[in-house]
């Protein structure tokens, strides 16, 4: 059954303009067949066509259900962009796929981009919510200094992954042996550039762990798919065992 998104479908039983014409020109969907509208706040309708305008198509909900999340704790995952936009999509886009509850893009002393529009990041989140037929959609913050993330308050386990050849390596801890399954999670990741020691330094005072996410250096935003698979990978193999 095709997936459309409409943030405030209770109120509206219509699909927005874009979706719409989705709907009605590209899709060809006609009155009586149903269709499956998420609001991006798991909550999942099944709704029945009532009139097919490629603006305004029009919807009667037929049920209701509450899909959540399935990895069933928070997921956060920090990350400065880097200069190639097309790498900052491509993340944005895996990681929804996978599965995350927020993404905040960083502003760091090293950054070497300094601005993100977050319109067309948004349009990249829905798209993947419903390629992966999800029914919540992650928060996407404005791009974020991090000493306003690192001063926010967070009640589950925080992370600060950096490479740093400077500084003592011993001091770095594995995240896949760190990470605690189920557990709230938030996971910072620098620029290419790296943390400064000065933002390493007030990361660890705001009570963040230093880990290494293994022995290959990796690019920021590959750096950031891999600590969210890692989360599922971890998480899963914990239910298996637990299963069994």
């Amino acid at each position: 059954m095709h997936r459309f998104y409409h943030p405030d479908i209770e109120r509206t039983q219509a699909l927005p303009e874009e979706e719409s014409k989705h709907c009605v020109r590209v899709l060809r969907l006609v009155e009586g067949d149903e269709i499956e509208v998420v609001d991006g706040r798991g909550n999942l309708y099944r709704c029945r066509i009532v009139m097919a305008h490629p603006k305004r198509c029009c919807l009667e909900i037929v049920a209701t259900q509450h899909v959540p999340p399935h990895w069933g704790h928070k997921i956060v995952i920090a990350v400065a962009p880097p200069k190639n936009i097309d790498r900052i999509e491509d993340m944005a886009d895996r990681v929804t796929e996978m599965g995350v509850d927020r993404i905040v893009p960083l502003l760091c002393n090293n950054s070497e981009r300094k601005v993100l529009k977050t319109e067309r990041l948004r349009k990249i989140l829905v798209a993947a919510m419903k390629q992966s037929l999800k029914a919540t959609l992650p928060v996407l913050d404005e791009m974020t200094p991090l000493g306003t993330l690192l001063a926010e308050p967070f009640a589950g386990d925080k992370y600060i992954a950096y490479i740093d050849p400077s500084l003592p390596r011993e001091q770095r801890k594995d995240f896949a042996q760190e990470y605690v399954p189920g557990h709230d999670t938030m996971i910072v990741i620098g620029p290419e550039g790296d943390f400064s020691p000065a933002e390493i330094e007030a990361a660890l005072k705001a009570g963040f762990t230093p880990v290494s996410l293994g022995q290959s250096r990796l690019r920021t935003e590959t750096a950031a798919m891999w600590a969210v698979a890692a989360c599922h990978a971890i998480d899963q193999r914990e239910k298996l065992i637990k299963q069994h």
